[in-house]
């Protein structure tokens, strides 16, 4: 046990107001957190209506009609209400109109301050420019942008109209763009001229051509010229196009109509374009920040993402409690992204896994090099975090913040396992299962357990989950992609753990299971033990499970100055057969400059494994879709 709730923690935290307050309005005890769950889980529609009561995202609401139908994919939340996400942002509770609620700081530029008066009249600006460019309820805007106050802004005026948003971070390509926007037919486009990522300027003005041109049916080109804000620009200049403020109105909107449109990571084939709603991404985000983070006035909430991870969307809702946002653009340097908590007086740090093991493996010492004095909660998630990761954390960089290692994902743009001030943080694992998420562990025939791995599923429905994909309008692809293997049942993917404390672990994707010899181990089991080997910085362990030849291969990127020699390679065989099992000792090792990830940092296994077996490179993943696509290099040359 890492870490300790306050003795007072039913005082002192939302988390713990909002259980006593439950607890009076229920008329039984929910300040403890497994009453608290159990409740969420079990009375969908109670739970529900008090988060929209208590939030003050809208009137109470009767039981009957907060959920009127249960069936996934198919559910109707609150029909009777009428909603407005951007008017839930900009009416921040407790929030002065000239407190800074936005502080913003980027590789390109000097850092940038917005106060709550200004961040609405930024939106009311971006309002009144798609207005004028014909954009009307149901109409798409996509960013190809960075993480800025702009995109910020125009997302919200695009809520605000009943527009549906999408973006793209400009680290994608051009063909990444496309394979995603092209889906969607946007009606306005708003791009950037390039950016700096550290010391590299990229610019991105032939690719934005080529992307207008492959764009059926756009009807404008809106260009903030970032990298140079003198440079002659294509398209319409961001300053002519906010040039008016003709003040902030609000659609009056359904509870589920479409706000945003985020992507799946499109590894292999064009990228599912999942569609979530206003109503959705309101309670849930509310819940989560307040309840789960501890976020309110006052606080400064940072999650290091680009506009091209869900976390951007889940990050800049904080407003809804009444916390600023922290927004940074640029390359993640590991010293420095502590030194920005420090300047920015950050209350909350979300980073991902990676990123949390790449600064142990450098030996940085954020706490040493930092006053982190303010942070009470750090959060990390995209990958699971080891357990040396949590020890990292608490010896080098808090001693006394809370660590919530998150899990959850694009299709529901939430965690639902992770953390609470009022639940221990036990080392390795996931503190526990988020409220109003039922999560459990099925094994083959659909029967929940504790205590042994099984598939992660939410048997339940959220109101985070998707409204539907995009160009699916009878949710065909949606069933064949959640429900089909538990039937009514959300399958997600991954191999859960949960434990008899209510914790859990997640042993990785279902899909890249390692089962040798009928014994079947997740990935992140492996990659824990191997990471923690001195000399080690990545890795990723691919089965070749073929009928002809059973092969285990690991693959590792070292630390600056380790050798893959005969020592190393002993310390990782005996490692992995004294941690996990001699069955799971690799049949080889094989040193590679890096790990192929994801843009958003998520370690590609399955596409490796199909290289390894001959499939073409180009038809095993989309390059576009990586952040380092010549990693796979080391990959063609090891079949």
């Amino acid at each position: 046990m890492l870490w300790l709730p306050r003795p007072d923690a039913v005082e002192s935290t939302n988390i713990g107001r909002f259980g006593q307050w439950l607890s009076r309005r229920e008329e039984r005890d929910l300040t403890s957190y497994p009453a608290l769950w159990r409740y969420s889980v079990e009375h969908l529609r109670p739970f529900w209506g008090a988060v929209w009561e208590y939030f003050g995202l809208g009137a109470t609401v009767p039981e009957h009609r907060v959920l009127a139908d249960e069936a996934m994919p198919d559910t109707v939340w609150f029909p009777d209400e009428t909603f407005n996400y951007a008017r839930a942002v900009l009416t921040a509770p407790g929030v002065a109109e000239d407190d800074v609620l936005v502080r913003a700081y980027s590789d390109t530029r000097e850092p940038v301050e917005w106060t709550l008066a200004e961040l609405r009249e930024a939106v009311a600006r971006a309002r009144a420019g798609l207005v004028a460019h014909g954009v009307r309820r149901g109409d798409r805007v996509a960013a190809w942008m960075p993480n800025i106050p702009e995109t910020f802004a125009l997302m919200l005026a695009a809520a605000s109209l009943g527009a549906v948003f999408s973006s793209c971070a400009p680290e994608f390509g051009a063909k990444a763009v496309l394979d995603r926007f092209a889906q969607i037919e946007p009606k306005v486009l708003v791009a950037v001229d390039g950016y700096r990522y550290g010391p590299k300027s990229v610019d991105r003005t032939e690719d934005v051509r080529r992307v207008v041109r492959g764009l059926e049916g756009l009807g404008s080109l809106v260009m903030l010229p970032y990298l140079d804000p003198e440079a002659a620009v294509d398209g319409e200049p961001w300053d002519r196009f906010c040039a008016y403020d003709e003040g902030v109105a609000f659609e009056a909107l359904t509870f589920d109509h479409p706000l945003y449109i985020l992507y799946s990571s499109g590894t292999t084939g064009l990228p599912k374009a999942i569609v979530h709603s206003h109503g959705g991404m309101a309670i849930e985000h509310a819940k989560m920040h307040s309840l789960h983070h501890d976020l309110g006035v006052g606080d400064r909430f940072f999650w290091y993402s680009t506009t091209g991870w869900m976390m951007w969307n889940y990050l800049v809702s904080a407003p809804i409690v009444g916390a600023g946002v922290v927004l940074f653009d640029g390359m993640p340097d590991p010293a420095g992204m502590w030194r920005l908590a420090e300047v920015s007086g950050t209350t909350f740090f979300g980073t991902s896994a990676p990123f949390l093991m790449a600064c142990r493996a450098r030996g940085i010492k954020p706490s040493e090099e930092a006053d982190l004095s303010r942070l009470r909660g750090i959060g990390s998630t995209g990958a699971p975090l080891p357990a040396v990761g949590f020890d990292y954390v608490y010896e080098s960089v808090s001693a006394t913040a809370q660590l919530q290692s998150l899990s959850g994902g694009t299709d529901l743009c939430t965690g639902f396992v992770g953390g609470a001030p009022t639940v221990p943080v036990w080392r390795g694992e996931l503190s526990c299962r988020c409220l109003g998420a039922d999560v459990q562990s099925f094994d083959p025939e659909g029967r929940p357990g504790i205590g042994r791995e099984g598939e992660l599923v939410i048997a339940s429905p959220m109101p985070s989950m998707p409204v539907g994909l995009w160009g699916d309008p009878l949710k065909h692809r949606y069933r064949d992609t959640y429900l089909t293997d538990f039937p009514g049942i959300w399958r997600h993917g991954d191999w859960i753990t949960i434990t008899e404390r209510g914790s859990a672990v997640i042993s990785g994707r279902s899909d890249a299971t390692l089962n040798r010899g009928g014994v079947r181990m997740g990935t992140a089991e492996f990659y824990a033990v191997v990471e923690a080997v001195e000399g080690v910085a990545d890795s990723l362990v691919v089965h070749l499970d073929d009928a002809d030849k059973d092969r285990l291969l690991l693959f590792v990127a070292l630390k600056e100055g380790a050798t893959l020699d005969d020592d190393l390679r002993r310390r990782l065989l005996s490692a992995l057969r004294e941690q996990l099992s001699p069955r799971h000792v690799p049949d080889e090792v094989r040193q590679v400059p890096e790990i192929p990830r994801t843009l958003s940092g998520k370690k590609v296994e399955v596409p490796v494994k199909k290289i390894l077996k001959g499939v073409r490179p180009d038809e095993a993943v989309a390059r576009d879709a990586l952040a380092n696509p010549d990693a796979l290099r080391a990959f063609l040359a090891a079949r």
